[in-house]
């Protein structure tokens, strides 16, 4: 261990921590930060570390651990009041956060005696008081004490308690509360002493380990987006802003906030801001629901904002395909903005900001400024005027494109220096056409567009955190309402490639069709494909809205599928590889309707479809072996087979083959369920059939990540799995023939299928969604 680490443990155990405590601390450059700078506080104000109790020296670490970077100006008043003792435990330690995070906002806290006085210094709470605000807890709550007796949450009558007497002692409170409780009750009966039983039995074979991992998982995970957002989620309320780690506060953000408050009355505000020059794909739908799921889950309102300043590369079609997808996952947007809508105003500010000093125009070209720029631009500091005139000789179109661009003052928490505002393109933009020829950049748009929008919550994936300090600085340094911006981690899928260009390049490359080919991962491929969007949506909750980063199996996805379409999809009897069977002795002279239930496991559900059973039947080829290995469960010449809903059991009499020696047809014989030997499985059957097709679809990719040039070394164009797609003429039964575009249907013991939209003229083509849980291959 280095000098320096064993020198901070030191200081770190002065304070009252354990060494092993201190050394999980160091781990943590924040705390670690803090802490030292509370350390030389103590020394700045002539406290000796040693002189004080451990209890102070633990509240220290409590001030350090909780206090935010906008607060931090009041780390030394707050450190004396501990050594002081007025603050004496955590509760009045959190109080004083409270205060001082609000006073951050205010830019000032000048009077220290309101401070002590909100955060109860020197109050003394007596054993009266106590007794009577427990005694009004306990009336408040005595029907449901009396019904639950010693059950009930004593937890949740402390909280109120504290909630009534903050600076009361937890020790005394806690006291009284165990003998109000004994006066109302009495003694423990045995009923109060019986274990009580658990909410439901665990399965026997579960272990310990997998029984706590089970239960960790249900409680972390939420099963929709509004479970997700109202139990989960714990952003700033609106209004309060300065609450948020990182926050930047200026002497007009109150102003600014009480502005804020009255145009939008407290209301949540979100967006949701692609760029329109391309296909949203998996990701997005996490974003969609983020953003939309928010505001939703709050009474609040979320807007589609076309990032619409890249003029080259937008196209109308992506502006309808991206309208499409978000209300496909069932939202409505409150408005559809475009940062287009806010040019002139942007262009403005842009000027205020030259004329602060605060941007500059900038001839270096775009290869010159690639990657990080950590060197200053020779042109920063040129002359105000100048930058003026060169703007609008930029807006002007008296400079050609690439030969300038407008930079703003600014060091990006990543070590980028300026970053451009604007930029120069001679290219019509598709909705204010060619009335300029300078376009701002998102660093630039982003924020200034939330703040036109009055945004409460601007939630973006990780990628982002490193704009976050341009963020703020551009609304602080136009004195304009400044939004928090909150990242999360982006949803990222194994086995597939979701890049515009790389999706592109596939399709450019005949290996998937178009941007809606079912193998990919946009939205529009799964909808194509038969995803549900309540699926999407659920499988995006399950994820959660944790900042960790990473990938998750498609066949994550797929079980979300499953368990919707478990309960959703209604049974049809289908045959991918029909293999035909004509019956020697079937069991009438005519065929036989049939009613089979759409959700035979769902007894309460009595919805049905009629098929007919005839003489000529067909079934899988893979149902039929003539030669079967041990433990085949299906038809051969030696073992029967029932035929599912049919009530009957075949057995085979004769194969039938062509001149290649292929198996063409059997002839069986039959008998009734009732009186034949029970055989070892039933398979599904067709009778009477309509031809369909069927699209079966495999993953695209072989390896896990096609983009990882260790992996993949010869590119992801040669990951291709060239056996993603197998199309078959198959057989079902005619209730499917009525079937419309993306209905869902289960074929039985094959999988869950959705119409595609190439169907026409009545032969429909259906999509395999996923397959069943279960292995095909057994029974």
């Amino acid at each position: 261990m280095a000098n320096s680490d064993e020198i901070i443990i030191k200081s770190f155990t002065s304070l009252g921590l354990s060494e092993q405590k201190a050394k999980e601390t160091i781990k943590n450059a924040s705390l670690t930060k803090n802490l030292m700078l509370a350390l030389k506080s103590l020394e700045n104000q002539n406290k000796k570390v040693e002189e004080l109790s451990k209890m102070s020296g633990l509240l220290i670490y409590h001030l350090c651990s909780k206090i935010k970077a906008q607060s931090m100006q009041y780390l030394d008043l707050l450190v004396g009041m501990i050594a002081d003792n007025k603050l004496d435990n955590t509760i009045r330690v959190d109080f004083s956060l409270e205060y001082v995070l609000t006073h951050s906002v205010k830019a000032n806290l000048t009077n220290v005696a309101e401070l002590e006085k909100f955060c109860g210094v020197n109050v003394i709470v007596t054993p009266e008081e106590i007794d009577k605000a427990v005694e009004e807890i306990i009336k408040k709550n005595k029907t449901e004490l009396i019904e639950q007796r010693y059950r009930f949450n004593i937890g949740k009558l402390l909280s109120e308690v504290r909630a009534k007497i903050p600076w009361a002692d937890g020790k005394a409170v806690k006291s009284e509360v165990d003998v109000q409780i004994f006066d109302l009750l009495g003694p423990k009966n045995e009923a109060d002493l019986a274990p009580q039983q658990p909410v439901k039995a665990k399965l026997a074979t579960k272990t310990v380990k997998e029984e706590a991992t089970s239960e960790k998982k249900d409680e972390d995970t939420a099963m929709t987006i509004m479970d997700l957002m109202k139990t989960r989620v714990h952003f700033h309320k609106p209004g309060e802003n300065y609450k948020t780690d990182g926050y930047v506060t200026t002497q007009n953000t109150e102003r600014l906030l009480k502005k804020h408050l009255k145009l939008t009355n407290g209301q949540v505000r979100t967006r949701f801001p692609p760029e329109p020059n391309g296909i949203l794909h998996i990701g997005h739908a996490k974003a969609i629901n983020i953003n939309f799921g928010y505001a939703q889950a709050n009474n609040g309102i979320c807007f589609l904002r076309y990032d619409d300043t890249n003029p080259e590369k937008e196209e109308e079609k992506f502006f309808v395909g991206i309208k499409d997808m978000v209300e496909w996952l069932g939202y409505k947007p409150y408005q559809i903005t475009h940062s287009s809508d806010n040019f002139q105003q942007l262009y403005e500010w842009a000027v205020v900001l030259i004329k602060k000093g605060l941007a500059y125009v900038c001839h270096q070209r775009a290869d010159e400024m690639k990657g990080f720029n950590t060197e200053m631009s020779p042109w920063r500091d040129r002359p105000i005027e100048e930058n003026l005139q060169l703007f609008e000789d930029m807006k002007n179109g008296k400079i050609d494109e690439g030969a300038a661009t407008l930079r703003m003052k600014i060091t990006l928490e990543e070590g980028k220096v300026d970053p451009v505002a604007y930029r120069i393109k001679f290219i019509a933009h598709h909705k204010t056409g060619n009335n300029w020829c300078i376009y701002p950049t998102y660093d630039y748009t982003h924020c200034l567009c939330d703040s036109i929008e009055q945004i409460t919550h601007s939630l973006c994936t990780k990628e982002f955190q490193s704009r976050r300090s341009s963020y703020y600085w551009l609304c602080n340094a136009l004195d304009i309402y400044c939004p928090v911006q909150w990242e999360y981690g982006r949803l990222n899928v194994n086995y597939t490639v979701v890049s515009k260009r790389k999706i592109a390049k596939l399709i450019t490359e005949k290996i998937v069709s178009d941007w809606d080919d079912p193998r990919l991962y946009t939205l529009t491929a799964l909808r194509r494909r038969g995803f549900p969007a309540e699926a999407i949506n659920n499988f995006c909750a399950r994820m959660g809205i944790t900042g960790a980063q990473g990938s998750v199996d498609p066949a994550m996805l797929e079980a979300v599928v499953r368990d919707f379409f478990n309960t959703t999809a209604p049974r049809r009897l289908v045959v991918l590889e029909p293999l035909k069977i004509t019956i020697r002795n079937f069991i009438s002279d005519k065929p036989i309707n049939l009613t089979i239930p759409d959700f035979p496991a769902q007894t309460e559900n009595k919805a049905s479809h009629n098929i007919v059973f005839d003489r000529i039947v067909y079934i899988e080829q893979s149902d039929f072996k003539e030669s079967p290995e041990k433990g085949y469960r299906r038809l051969s010449p030696n073992q029967t087979v029932g035929l599912r809903h049919a009530g009957v059991v075949l057995k085979v009499e004769k194969v039938l083959k062509d001149n290649s020696n292929k198996i063409i047809e059997l002839i069986c014989s039959c008998e009734k369920v009732e009186v034949a030997e029970k055989p070892k499985a039933f398979i599904q059957w067709v009778s009477n059939p309509y031809e369909i097709e069927v699209r079966l679809y495999e993953r695209l990719f072989i390896h896990k990540n096609p983009e990882d040039a260790n992996e993949v070394p010869n590119g992801f164009l040669s990951d291709c799995n060239k056996d993603s797609l197998k199309i078959l003429k198959s057989f079902a039964d005619k209730s499917l023939s009525s079937a419309k575009v993306y209905d869902k249907f289960q074929f039985e013991r094959i999988g869950f299928f959705s119409v595609d939209p190439d169907s026409k003229n009545g032969q429909l083509i259906f999509n395999r969604t996923v397959s069943l849980k279960e292995d095909n291959t057994k029974e």
